[in-house]
Order: structure tokens, then sequence, then C-alpha cells
């Protein structure tokens, strides 16, 4: 099932137009009014592609204002989830909110077993987008002055690290040195996962963990993703509010903006209401895929087990880069990028990516057995894209998925250059 939709919201109601498609059958047409409202190994969530030095980077200054970035190519979205089906993704959808239009599409099913085709709403695992949300939390928390990013994390944690200089803004932007435990968790994509599916660890014990290995750099000498650092930015807001980490999200982050689709359940197995089904590519070629649907996902815990919808998680990146969640200082302090490779820089638990086109784009990537997402808006926060794949530990469909920023941010004169070249 292929499905396209596009939608322009406005105070009484929008008109939608959606293009629905059989592969075996002709596509065709069909208008609706729609009522508007106010791991690849694993857990994949190494980003293995990244380079693992960073060097300071300032923003890159679009070469096209916000004001004048092109209309969404549609034709390019939809080639891109076809290509992403045809690499082995049993599902995808891309949403699009810009300015109060939507458009959505969807290719392939979300259930294996019932051939249920995939829907623009349904949810999913978001894997390391969750990093986002963490981060939100703790900057919120320096905003209050319950937490300083340049103090050592064991003057909140006393004993926690063996080094009293890795620090909070360290742990924040992947430059703590602190070796990433899921590494040798997923040494082997089926086996390492059905190991820890249904099992519930403590923040502590997966510190632990880590800590057994040795540490990739010294503090703050480089970048070094490592789940870890997230690990313990859920222990940091659990030990300065008192409260839950899924407390913590609902009341600061979930609630106020009226996110409908996204929890925190750990370490409850289902996704709540209706989802896409997650499949996991084992390692060895022609083995069947392995619905990892139902996992704990304690294994990340506020480093990856958030579940949310594209609709929720373009109105969360909205907001962020908006102003809503954070005062006009501490957004600045998240923005603060480091480069990674040619094309990526990492501020505070926040992605920005430099397209072909001269535009930048700022959000996550997330993958988790089963789940790959990309979510990312402008700096304004006024156009936001997140795109969903239900399989796992497949290189060719996570890098294929990243070709919707550029669809989404690009435009058609992007497909155009790329078709000539």
């Amino acid at each position: 099932m292929d499905s396209v939709s596009a939608g322009q919201r406005a105070v009484l109601g929008a008109v939608v137009l959606s293009l629905i498609a059989v592969p075996t059958q002709a596509s065709a047409w069909t208008t609706a009014t729609n009522k508007a409202t106010s791991t690849t190994r694993a857990t994949e969530a190494t980003e293995a592609t990244e380079a693992t030095e960073a060097t300071e980077a300032t923003d890159r200054v679009n070469s096209t204002t916000e004001g004048e970035i092109p209309a969404p190519d549609t034709a390019g979205v939809t080639a891109v989830l076809r290509s992403a089906v045809a690499q082995g993704a049993p599902g995808t959808l891309v949403r699009i909110d810009d300015r109060g239009r939507t458009y959505q599409f969807t290719r392939g099913i979300a259930d294996r077993g019932t051939h249920r085709a995939m829907a623009p709403d349904d949810r999913f695992r978001v894997g390391s987008v969750t990093k986002t949300f963490s981060a939100v939390v703790l900057l919120q928390l320096a905003d209050e002055h319950r937490i300083t990013l340049d103090a050592p994390v064991n003057r909140y944690l006393p004993g926690l690290l063996p080094d009293d200089r890795i620090t909070v803004r360290q742990l924040l932007s992947h430059r703590s040195g602190l070796y990433d435990y899921t590494n040798d968790m997923f040494a082997r994509s089926v086996s390492g996962f059905e190991a820890v599916r249904n099992k519930v660890f403590t923040y502590r014990q997966l510190v632990a963990l880590s800590l057994k290995r040795p540490r990739t750099n010294a503090p703050g000498a480089a970048y070094s993703y490592s789940n870890t650092n997230f690990v313990i930015a859920g222990l940091l807001v659990e030990e300065l509010t008192g409260q839950s980490v899924q407390t913590a999200y609902e009341n600061r982050i979930f609630k106020p903006l009226k996110l409908r689709d996204t929890f925190y359940v750990h370490p409850d197995t289902t996704i709540p209401g209706r989802s896409a089904r997650g499949y996991l590519t084992p390692d060895t070629t022609g083995a069947p895929l392995v619905d990892a649907t139902a996992q704990t996902v304690s294994w990340a815990q506020s480093a990856g087990a958030i579940i949310s919808s594209a609709r929720d998680l373009d109105t969360f990146y909205s907001a962020l880069l908006g102003g809503t969640l954070l005062s006009s200082a501490r957004l600045t302090e998240m923005e603060r990028f480091l480069r990674v490779n040619s094309t990526t820089a990492y501020g505070l638990g926040l992605r920005r990516r430099d397209l072909p086109c001269g535009i930048s784009v700022y959000g996550h990537t997330g993958a988790v057995q089963g789940y790959y997402t990309y979510s990312f808006a402008t700096k304004d926060g006024r156009r936001s894209l997140t795109a969903a794949a239900n399989t796992s530990n497949n290189a060719k469909v996570l890098n294929t998925l990243a070709g919707v920023l550029n669809s989404a941010f690009c435009g058609t004169s992007r497909r155009e250059q790329q078709t000539r070249s």
C-alpha cells in the first residue's frame, strides 16, 4: 500500500488530497475534507556512520533563507519510500508540517501478519530521538538553576563516575569519553536482542557495564557517541526532580505540548494503541525478520525508549526550535554545535544536518530494534519532518531513508540537479 496526502490547515477545516496506490493497480487521486485542530547493528543508536572526532563548528549560514525554502518535493519523498520498501523495510511513513500545511506519505505494511497497510498516524519506537527529550528536561532544570551544565556529574551523583572531570555538558554532547555498553550487548543483533528484550535494568547497572571497559578518550577531548551518556542523563533527572523519568517527560513535555501519541512505558513491553510492528533484520543473509515490537527497551531507557508518532515528533521539534520549551539562552546552548563530519554536527542532544542545497535542519535520528526514525525541522521550527521505517539492522534502508530530508527541505530543484548529474 502506498499513499500520499497533503493538507492545508485552516481555522474551520482543510482540503486533503490523498493518493492511494496498490503496487499492482493504477494510482488514483481522491479528495476529502479534513477538519483541522489547533541496531545499523542492534540499537544502531551508536550512529556508526559518524566520525569519532569532532571539531569546533559554527552554524552554517543557509544559502536559502527560512522564508524562501522551496515547497517539498512530494515525488522525491514517494521515490525514497518506494526504494526503502524495495530494500527490505516492510513499511515506511513520512509526515511534513509546513506553516499549517501537512503532507503525509505511506508505503508498505505495518503488520506482516495481518498485512495491514502502514498508516500516517501509526505509533512507533523512536529510539535515540529520545535523547532530545532527555536533554530538554535537563536544560529546563538548568533554567531553573537546579543543575549547572559545566559542573561535574559527580557533584549530583557522588561516586558514580571514576573521573570528576566529566561534566553534564560533556554527557549531552557525547564528549565524556564513556564507553557505549551497547557495543558489547548487541555484538550479534538477534541473539543480543533476545537476551535483553524482556530484562529490566537499573540505570546504575547499565553505567557499570560501561565502566568495565576503557574510556574512548579523555573528558572533552573528542566526540564519541555513547548511549551511556544519556542513561546518566536519566539518572540525573530522577535524582534532581525526585520523580521518575516518565513523570518528568509527561509533566514537562508530553502534556504541555498535547502529545497524545507519545509515551514512556518502561518497563512495559507494549506500544499503546495502533502502531506499526517493528522487524529486526538478522545478521545472517536470508534469515527471516524477527518481530521486535514487544520489548522493555530497558537497555536504553532515557537514551532510547520513547514511543511516539510522526505528528507528535513534528510538534515537539517545532515547539523546541520555536522557543516554546526552553529559554532563549538555554536553546542557544543546545544549538552550540560541534562538527562530527562534513554533513553533521552535534549540540546538546540535538543534531544539525547540513543538506546539499545549503539548508541546515535540526533534530535527531533514532534506531531501535525494529524501527528507524529521522525527525528534523528548520532553525525556526516552521517546517518539520518525521520519517520512519519499521525495520532495523538494514544499512541500505537507513541510508535511503535519509533522502527524505533533501526532498522535504530542498524541494524539486535538488532532485532536478541530481537527475541532470
